[in-house]
């Protein structure tokens, strides 16, 4: 089945990418956005995405992480001392949103070298930074994937109306000022022009996929985060835009959303569908 569903994928950006009676070479790069919560496998299909593409369809697909955006260590220091409440990078308004902008707009207009940026989440004892660049000499397919790629704000009503279990009274105040930040996010999403959406079929198993992804990676050199840090660690990034806000609604707008894929506990894909 997945397999099936990947391949499927697949040839929708193909076809997508080609234009009847315009020669491959003059056919602008197409960007695809890839949106999925923790553990919903965005890399791994990143990865199975563009040897499909190169095998079956002779295109060129480079990959930008919105995880590569992150400010430098630096900066997010200074971030963090003026807002306490960053604890970790990940939410609106800990990336560099300009030079993701920047790179697409060198792309669509096929001005090569291009230099996607990239981040070493090992670096700065874990906190992660900045390292040397990627250079590409071609790109049929940019995939942009990112936990929360293609997310629009929402009104502060819906914030304050929200229920204790979406947004908690004490941190309805940080969910409006990422809610605001993330404005600041939507004129990269318009260089988007097809939005796929990772679907599981439950949102909070983002935790269990986590403790499991760690559980492997943990040595006597490397402990890792504990159980609980990852509890803590994932509801942060729902503090700052809750999955039930900002995710669920894109499942019901085939005006944003191009192609939902289900994913399962197992993290397989079970389907693939157009919204309706």
């Amino acid at each position: 089945m997945s397999h099936i569903i990947w391949s499927q994928l697949a040839q929708d950006i193909a076809n997508w990418h080609s234009i009847p009676n315009v020669p491959s070479d003059k056919i602008q790069p197409l960007i695809v956005g890839i949106l999925g919560g923790q553990g919903t496998g965005k890399s791994t299909l990143v990865s199975l995405l563009t040897q499909i593409l190169k095998d079956k369809f002779g295109l060129n697909a480079v990959c930008l992480s919105l995880d590569d955006l992150y400010l430098p260590y630096a900066d997010r220091l200074q971030l963090q001392a003026q807002d306490p409440r960053i604890v970790w990078r990940g939410p609106p308004g800990t990336h560099e949103i300009d030079l993701g902008l920047e790179l697409l707009q060198q792309i669509r207009a096929q001005r090569f070298p291009a230099f996607i940026p990239q981040f070493d989440k090992s670096l700065q004892n874990g906190a992660g930074d900045r390292t040397t660049p990627l250079e590409i000499q071609v790109a049929d397919i940019v995939l942009i994937e990112g936990w929360f790629v293609g997310c629009r704000p929402v009104s502060p009503v819906q914030i304050d109306q929200a229920p204790p279990s979406v947004v908690a009274e004490a941190d309805r105040d940080f969910a409006k000022d990422m809610n605001c930040a993330l404005h600041q996010y939507q004129g990269l999403w318009q260089e988007i022009d097809r939005l796929i959406v990772l679907n599981p079929i439950d949102y909070r198993l983002s935790i269990q996929w986590r403790q499991e992804a760690e559980a492997k990676l943990r040595s006597p050199q490397n402990p890792g985060m504990s159980d609980a840090e990852i509890v803590e660690f994932v509801e942060y990034f729902w503090k700052s835009l809750h999955p039930e806000l900002y995710i669920l609604p894109l499942l019901n707008e085939p005006q944003w959303v191009d192609r939902v894929i289900d994913i399962a506990a197992d993290h397989s894909p079970t389907q693939i569908y157009t919204p309706k």
